[in-house]
């Protein structure tokens, strides 16, 4: 890195860390604390009624306090990664940024504790005395053999998982790379030659690691500062000492030759371009030494083109990276109140990352890492720390194995719920989706994609394909669907997973434009234009398809501008009954979902367009086992201002109040009011809305698309649309900001039949 790309860096980071509050982490109250009952329950006297409970059953503190999601993250700053012993305080910013690590990762609450002991003894006492506090620790940075000592006497005294990240996480992340290498490679653990550099905590670890998932003890040579570690030398220690090899000394140039596995933990330049010459074929090179690594893999693959490299960095391929781990399976550790990580819950925290990797990747993490090819093979041995699915796979395959092996206080019956409400906490949408999905899953339907070449619906597909009983038709030309389902490392085929239409070449080309004609021949469209629009314009092709029966549902708009979408969905689809009554989105909150109409079809909707949108509401509302209260919203509220907006509202409302419905409604009114009951109480007292309201109906589209892309931008909301009503669930038209998971929301809504839902 030049020293100016340095200097920024460094001026970046310091920044980072000063504002807009200095630090990285805050403590933030989860109860309400607004009145004396609220101080009655959370202090004196309410209080004693926990505290009582929890003297009469330990267990009880996982229910009433904190301490079940709590860790310590605890060092005396011996052994920073990369800068040494700098003592306690100076470790304080790295210890932050663990905790930080935690709770993104796996929503798991931290306290950092810097300790200034450099005595491992007393610092193990320390620590120790620390267990009523939290329900696990996580021990970070502490040299060698200190390291060791302090967490063997912590294990055996507390009833907590203790776990020193820097071994075993980093073994945990390197078996897991290993499994893959060797895969890749066609090699077994029984079979190879592993050399080693570096026997600190790590390194130490990452060998006992190996020697669990099947390496021969004899099969290992040790190297340090002082070369090989052999019977005898005298300047080592027990843990080096368990790996010696022979009687004399030697090099690492002298027991590299035919290793299959380089392993480093130690410093830069460590391994030469020879050394490497004198490896066994496709040799496998973990050179984990940061910054720098031990050889950077341009000068390993000179002489050896075939070798499958990791490093400690994320500007290389299969970087080893300790996060892959350590927040899941703490994650499932407290999950199940485990009193210990054992051996069952590594190898299966290995089985679960390793296995993550050979599956095919998720648009999450290829969002997050664009540019990279994200298939797996040498360049992609182990996920990316922002795969979501890191949590539920690994997390539960941690709990499992505590379960097995007997170190579960509070076992589970149903891993699969529990996987679920994993991916609930990670997948915003996972919860309010759970009704459509079933309903979607009763029946088989064609959903036809039009924009099939885009990634994003490629990977909607996959995830159909796997995931639904839908089945998916995508338009697009073969060669480029082809080469993105490569590049994407998507394991689904045309002709097997989906169906393909070819728009330049497909047999029924002339049935198409003759349908688009018929429909459309008094409304100026010539034979030659209907020829032409359906050899380029994919979302009339699909419509027509749907208009034809051959596909259910159709799903457009990853890109171009939405009322251009519907001009040719309604030319193909607006038949009556079917019309266009209005988008809805469904914007996940922190609180709760909320739903927004109309953002996009009727700019200035009269009173008979409001009214059918509101039932139209009230109708797909239901589709997510919600209940609807629906406000209408303007800028006049209860008859306080004669302007246009609420005018149309409340002409809307008499529309509404001329038949029986059977669901709540209530305006016209502020949005305030309508999400704050107690303001509306004061406004308006006898308000048959009773609550907040769940589903907020606009004047204009313009107040709606606003309020749904404030909610986005800055409230952090996750949208689930938006919903095209009123055309019978024939066609639905996204916005080009969509996600692929967001296609996959919209596909299970297009694949629920219309009697299921009215």
């Amino acid at each position: 890195m030049s020293d100016d790309k340095q200097d920024g860096l460094r001026d970046a980071a310091l920044h980072y860390h000063e504002y807009p509050r200095p630090g990285k982490l805050e403590i933030r109250a989860t109860k309400p604390l607004a009145n004396g009952r609220d101080l009655a329950r959370a202090y004196s006297p309410g209080v004693a009624e926990a505290s009582l409970e929890i003297k009469a059953d330990a267990g009880n503190a996982a229910r009433y306090t904190a301490r079940g999601n709590l860790v310590a993250v605890v060092s005396n700053g011996t052994a920073v990664l990369g800068l040494g012993n700098i003592g306690a305080l100076a470790s304080k910013p790295v210890m932050e940024g663990k905790a930080v690590l935690f709770k993104k990762f796996a929503d798991i609450d931290c306290f950092d504790i810097e300790v200034n002991e450099p005595d491992p003894e007393k610092l193990a006492d320390i620590v120790c005395s620390l267990e009523p506090t939290f329900g696990a620790i996580n021990l970070e940075d502490i040299k060698a053999p200190d390291c060791f000592i302090v967490e063997q006497i912590c294990r055996e005294r507390m009833g907590i998982p203790v776990f020193h990240d820097d071994q075993h996480g980093t073994a945990i992340v390197v078996g897991a790379a290993a499994t893959n290498a060797l895969y890749v490679a066609g090699k077994a653990f029984g079979d190879i030659k592993v050399v080693s550099t570096g026997g600190g905590a790590a390194g130490i670890a990452c060998l006992n690691m190996l020697l669990k998932l099947g390496v021969k003890r004899e099969n290992v040579w040790l190297c340090d500062i002082d070369g090989l570690v052999y019977e005898g030398r005298g300047n080592s220690t027990p843990q080096k000492d368990a790996f010696a090899q022979g009687a004399e000394a030697k090099g690492l140039g002298d027991v590299i030759g035919g290793a299959d596995l380089f392993l480093g933990l130690s410093g830069p330049g460590v391994l030469t371009p020879e050394m490497v010459a004198k490896m066994a074929k496709r040799p496998i090179i973990f050179a984990l030494a940061n910054p720098t690594p031990e050889i950077l893999p341009d000068a390993a693959r000179e002489v050896a083109p075939d070798a499958i490299i990791a490093t400690g960095r994320s500007d290389f391929p299969n970087q080893v990276n300790n996060v892959l781990c350590f927040p899941f399976i703490f994650r499932g550790a407290l999950d199940v109140g485990a009193t210990e990580i054992n051996d069952e819950m590594q190898l299966a925290c290995i089985d679960g990352i390793a296995a993550m990797a050979r599956a095919t990747t998720s648009a999450e993490a290829a969002a997050a890492y664009k540019g990279e090819q994200l298939t797996f093979g040498p360049d992609y041995l182990i996920p990316k720390p922002f795969d979501p699915r890191l949590t539920a796979v690994v997390a539960s395959a941690v709990a499992e194995a505590a379960m097995a092996s007997g170190v579960a206080t509070r076992p589970m019956e149903d891993l699969d719920a529990y996987r679920a409400k994993l991916n609930q906490s990670v997948f915003k949408s996972a919860l309010i989706m759970r009704p459509v999905f079933e309903a979607a899953a009763t029946a088989e339907r064609q959903i036809v994609f039009a924009e099939g070449e885009d990634e994003r619906v490629l990977r909607a597909a996959q995830a159909m394909v796997q995931e639904s009983t839908d089945k998916p038709i995508l338009i697009g030309r073969p060669e480029v669907v082809d080469a993105r389902i490569e590049r994407a490392g998507l394991v689904i085929k045309p002709g097997e997973d989906f169906a393909l239409v070819n728009p330049e070449n497909d047999p029924r080309y002339r049935d198409y434009w003759e349908t688009y004609h018929r429909l459309m021949a008094r409304k100026g469209v010539s034979p030659d234009l209907a020829r032409a629009i359906m050899r380029t314009n994919t979302t009339a092709i699909g419509a027509v398809m749907v208009q034809r029966g051959e596909a259910d549902s159709m799903i457009c708009g990853t890109f171009g501008q939405y009322l251009w979408h519907l001009n040719y969905v309604c030319q193909v689809l607006g038949n009556e009954p079917y019309h266009p009554v209005a988008a809805l989105s469904l914007m996940i909150l922190e609180d709760g979902p909320l739903f927004i109409a109309d953002s996009q079809i009727h700019p200035t909707p009269t009173p008979q367009q409001i009214a059918e949108t509101v039932v139209g509401c009230a109708r797909h509302i239901r589709r997510f086992g919600v209940e609807p209260k629906i406000a209408l919203c303007s800028g006049s509220q209860f008859g306080n201002l004669d302007s246009d907006s609420g005018q149309r509202m409340r002409a809307a409302l008499d529309i509404l109040d001329s038949e029986l419905r059977d669901f709540v409604y209530e305006g016209e009114m502020h949005v305030d009011s309508a999400l704050d009951p107690e303001l509306r109480a004061r406004v308006f007292p006898n308000c048959r809305l009773e609550g907040s309201a769940n589903a907020l109906v606009f004047a204009s589209t313009d107040a709606a698309g606003a309020t749904r892309n404030i909610l986005k931008t800055k409230a952090n909301g996750l949208e689930v649309g938006p919903i095209l009503m009123g055309m019978g669930n024939k066609a639905h038209i996204v916005t080009p900001s969509i996600t692929a998971r967001g296609l996959l929301n919209i596909s299970a809504l297009a694949g629920t039949p219309v009697s299921l839902y009215g």
